[in-house]
């Protein structure tokens, strides 16, 4: 989705551009919901999936979740991914919080999969806050080279 831009007509946002996010941000772009103290509601990380022609990709964004913090469930071909961002303000003598928009709190995504993967090959890894989970696909969802006689 592009970037909401500046009406040059006027001084606020385009009612196209912000009519528009508001139909698709439920589809392609669920947003971190917050409470006013900064816990999270109701997280869903961003993810990208990408299809190859043996596997498919997912990178998730998990920004300031430990990898200890990170549960990975495959069940009934149900992919859940749940993690936690733990608060790192340390109130010291003398500190006065002056503005939190920092999120914290408890997230969590699930996608289904189906039958065409091959579960006991998914694998995982985590690097600079992006989870990336390699789901081979299942031996008869993979393309077959046919051959002419």
């Amino acid at each position: 989705m592009a970037a909401l831009m500046p009406s040059p007509t006027n001084s606020g946002w385009t009612l196209v551009n912000d009519e528009l996010d508001n139909l698709l941000e439920g589809f392609f772009r669920p947003l971190r919901r917050r409470t006013e103290n900064g816990v999270a509601a109701g997280a869903v990380p961003a993810m990208d999936v990408t299809e190859r022609d043996n596997e498919y990709v997912i990178r998730m964004d998990m920004p300031g979740v430990s990898r200890e913090d990170i549960d990975i469930t495959l069940a009934e071909g149900v992919l859940t991914v749940s993690g936690e961002v733990k608060r790192q303000h340390e109130e010291k003598a003398g500190d006065r919080l002056i503005r939190e928009e920092r999120c914290y709190g408890k997230l969590s995504r699930s996608v289904r999969l189906g039958s065409h993967i091959d579960d006991k090959k998914v694998s995982a890894s985590y690097k600079d806050g992006v989870l990336e989970l390699t789901l081979p696909k299942a031996e008869e969802m993979k393309p077959k080279k046919i051959t002419i006689a």
